[in-house]
């Protein structure tokens, strides 16, 4: 019996422990995409109506401190920023975070970004 309780307890908190340590969820409305670049790094591109505008999150994410990836984003093939970024400890990731105009019907974002022969292609639609 007293085995059962000490399984019992343990599940408990277990389960408590996965619930405070998901992620908090993002605001109604937005849309968040995440895949993988053909190097093994990581992406995830955020798009978040507010204001007539759309947020536009695009983080690249290769574990390496002090890389430069050149990086594009477009809405429905129309560019909105061409530049670079650098990634930064601790996490070896970079955000890009700027606003494009909310088109008329489904906006369509793809985010590019390039460094020494990888690829990363996202996109999103909202």
């Amino acid at each position: 019996m007293q085995f059962r309780r000490t399984i019992g307890l343990a599940a408990a908190v277990a389960a408590l422990t996965v619930a405070v340590a998901q992620p908090v969820a993002a605001r109604s409305g937005d849309v968040i995409a995440r895949g993988a670049c053909d190097g093994g790094s990581a992406w995830k591109l955020k798009l978040a109506p507010r204001d007539g505008r759309i947020e536009v999150e695009f983080e690249v994410d290769s574990n390496r401190n002090g890389q430069i990836w050149t990086v594009t984003l477009a809405d429905n093939t129309i560019g909105f920023f061409r530049g670079t970024a650098k990634t930064k400890a601790p996490s070896g990731s970079f955000t890009v975070r700027t606003t494009t105009a909310d088109l008329t019907g489904t906006d369509h974002v793809t985010g590019t970004a390039t460094h020494a022969g990888e690829t990363c292609v996202a996109s999103a639609s909202l």
